[in-house]
């Protein structure tokens, strides 16, 4: 039986996305959603993913063969030296573009690991404090409707669930603030509070393309529209630099 075209020859992926995501824990139905609408994009979209749940692995040379990293609800520390140099040198020289999620800016001393100095730098210089262990709903409100990765989200909107991250300082100094969670706005009330809350940046002193976004919490995320929407922006905007 002859090979169809496709199979005879096949079409490369545009470009290819590493994802790191956490193995287990109380984030695993977030990641696992999470890969089923990647999933479904990159089919729609022809990019190809590879999921990995340990940053220990990871070389310059593994690296350079990904456009994007994605740093899925994964935290800066576990990591490794060679995996940590491997990455900053990855942002430092523009190797690719980044998205963090979540539990990428759990920043600090955890598990007997040190703070990570370089990656506490890249997300504006602050150390996670508190967290809104019950959780709460929030409406989030745009700082820069003109950015690419907010084309088609409104103003502000709704987010049902999330803990709410506080650190020492907040990072604006240190980067472009795209978006903050309103306190006031928190459903039930909560003294966890920083004041000037940034929840969605980008460092543009770095020469990779990078976004972190905080929410990143809940499954329910991906029923909300202006949240794929934030998300599939990232992706294709992080990735061309």
């Amino acid at each position: 039986m002859a090979a169809t075209p496709s199979t005879a020859h096949p079409i490369p992926p545009h470009f290819r996305v590493l994802v790191l995501f956490e193995k287990g824990g109380h984030h695993v139905d977030y990641s696992k959603r999470a890969q089923t609408w990647l999933n479904q994009l990159a089919a729609d979209s022809n990019f190809s993913l590879r999921y990995i749940q340990d940053p220990r692995g990871i070389t310059e040379a593994f690296l350079d063969s990904f456009q994007l990293f994605i740093q899925l609800d994964y935290p800066p520390y576990r990591w490794g030296d060679t995996a940590e140099l491997a990455f900053e040198k990855y942002i430092e020289q523009g190797k690719g573009g980044w998205i963090g999620f979540h539990h990428a800016t759990l920043l600090g001393e955890f598990d007997g690991y040190p703070l990570w100095k370089w990656y506490s730098g890249f997300m504006g210089g602050i150390r996670f404090t508190n967290y809104i262990a019950g959780f709460a709903q929030a409406t989030v409100h745009i700082e820069a409707p003109a950015h690419p990765v907010m084309n088609g989200v409104p103003d502000s909107f709704t987010i049902q669930k999330d803990e709410w991250y506080t650190y020492n300082k907040s990072p604006r100094s240190n980067v472009q603030v795209l978006a903050h969670v309103d306190e006031a706005s928190y459903t039930p009330a909560s003294n966890i509070t920083m004041g000037d809350h940034p929840v969605v940046w980008s460092n543009p002193n770095k020469k990779a393309r990078n976004i972190y976004i905080f929410m990143g919490h809940s499954p329910d995320l991906f029923d909300n529209i202006a949240y794929t929407t934030l998300f599939r922006n990232a992706i294709f905007w992080a990735l061309y630099n």
